[in-house]
């Protein structure tokens, strides 16, 4: 997401998920796989050409690659809607059934996949090469027979970039408590007490609306005291995962801990996403969990004085966990123009300057190819901190999905309530557990 300079760390993830080989001129693509063969690829011909899309509000990729795609491909022009994350999930069904667009951002894809709402790419994999791309990329985005489970079976979504979430700290901060990156969770429960101590918010978070922020926080623990693995079963609602666990339990009591000791300002549940940011980047906190979709931000407005680890874990030197894995987009069933828009899915991960794109504008580390060309960042800054933490979730295995997009109904109507009224000290976990695991099975039909 900055700077000329190449980030030496990254020459493990070459082997994981990115280096050079088959690298085009300028704007140019990647060699497909596929192009060797005599089958047209999918594309979007000569003539004039209107792309319908509906992103998400507030993350700024989708609407920098739709620009520099018409650069390079000027008879594609956008009509482009954006909507925050609840409206979409909520009127998704609606919108691919009475008005599909071309390109739709699709926080959760079972229920539609199962409703025959979104278009199976398999098709498109085939010719574009996508196949040929590590498995584990394009594994949440498949779903199985009639929705369920997630996974398995045809993909009916891609993703331009892999997210990792961990936690960003400011760096003048830390320098007052004397912060070292916490190698355990013990020790960085004790540099939250040291900042409270020291009359520093310890946690900017957000909790208010249908977006149920403390699922972060929540998440990130859960996957300490347990396994990634089995969140990542209950959010591709696999047989007989549950999310009422005792390890999942001990996760929130230690949230809990957080928020009666006041880790967190006292509005947290009035607060939306975008104020836990300005309250982070205006130096009002310490700490902020959340995504490497804001390093590029972060290294604009505070550069040189951000840092970001992975949560650590419960006993030193066990593998880090995180939140890992792309934001998704669908094409509708019925799109008008299907092919043009799988054509810009394919183009988004393997074009040069469109990966440059998404790290510069998203600190992410693109998608595709084992083989594509690692865009280039600046030494020292976030986005290289957030792109080497996300090559270690990669090669250690212990990436996972959002939880919340285990249903499209489980974020607002369950997770969002329950983590309010914890915040407000009137449940338990047990209760919060209990309660979430039943409207989830309610939701999934079990």
């Amino acid at each position: 997401m900055r700077g000329r300079g190449r980030f030496g760390p990254l020459a493990i993830a070459a082997a994981l998920a990115v280096a050079p080989v088959g690298c085009a001129a300028p704007g140019g693509e990647l060699t497909h796989p596929a192009s060797a063969t005599a089958v047209p690829r999918p594309g979007c011909g000569v003539e004039p050409v209107v792309l319908r899309a509906r992103f998400e509000t507030g993350f700024p990729l989708a609407a920098a690659l739709t620009e520099e795609f018409t650069r390079q491909h000027p008879n594609v022009t956008w009509d482009v809607r954006e909507e925050q994350y609840a409206v979409l999930t909520r009127n998704a069904p609606r919108l691919l059934a009475d008005n599909p667009p071309d390109l739709v951002r699709l926080p959760q894809v079972s229920d539609l996949a199962g409703d025959g709402l979104l278009r199976d790419l398999d098709g498109y994999a085939a010719s574009f090469g996508w196949d040929d791309w590590p498995a584990a990329q394009l594994r949440p985005m498949r779903v199985g027979p009639g929705g369920r489970p997630r996974g398995v079976g045809p993909l009916y979504a891609m993703g331009f970039s892999t997210s990792v979430t961990g936690v960003f700290y400011n760096k003048d901060l830390a320098a007052r408590i004397g912060l070292r990156e916490p190698a355990t969770l013990a020790e960085f429960d004790d540099a939250l007490a040291r900042a409270k101590d020291a009359g520093i918010t310890p946690l900017a978070g957000f909790n208010s609306g249908a977006t149920a922020g403390l699922v972060f926080p929540l998440q990130s623990l859960m996957a300490a005291y347990g396994s990634p693995s089995a969140i990542d079963d209950w959010t591709f609602q696999q047989p007989g995962a549950t999310i009422d666990t005792a390890t999942n339990a001990e996760a929130v009591r230690h949230l809990q801990r957080w928020l009666r000791a006041g880790y967190f300002d006292a509005d947290l549940n009035a607060t939306d996403y975008a104020r836990m940011v300005d309250r982070f980047t205006s130096g009002r906190a310490l700490f902020m969990l959340d995504g490497d979709w804001e390093s590029a931000a972060l290294d604009r407005r505070m550069p040189g004085r951000v840092g970001f680890f992975l949560m650590p874990p419960v006993r030193a030197g066990e593998p880090r966990a995180a939140m890992s894995g792309p934001p998704t987009f669908g094409i509708p069933a019925g799109a008008a123009h299907a092919d043009c828009a799988a054509f810009f899915l394919d183009w988004a991960v393997t074009d040069r300057v469109a990966r440059e794109t998404t790290v510069r504008v998203a600190g992410s580390l693109p998608l595709g190819p084992v083989d594509a060309p690692l865009p280039a960042v600046e030494p020292g800054s976030v986005t290289a901190a957030t792109l080497a933490a996300a090559s270690r979730v990669v090669a250690d295995g212990t990436g996972m999905d959002f939880m919340a997009n285990a249903t499209g109904a489980v974020l607002a109507e369950s997770w969002t309530p329950r983590l309010q009224e914890l915040a407000e000290g009137g449940s338990g976990p047990e209760e919060l557990l209990r309660g979430v695991q039943a409207d989830y099975a309610d939701q999934i039909g079990r």
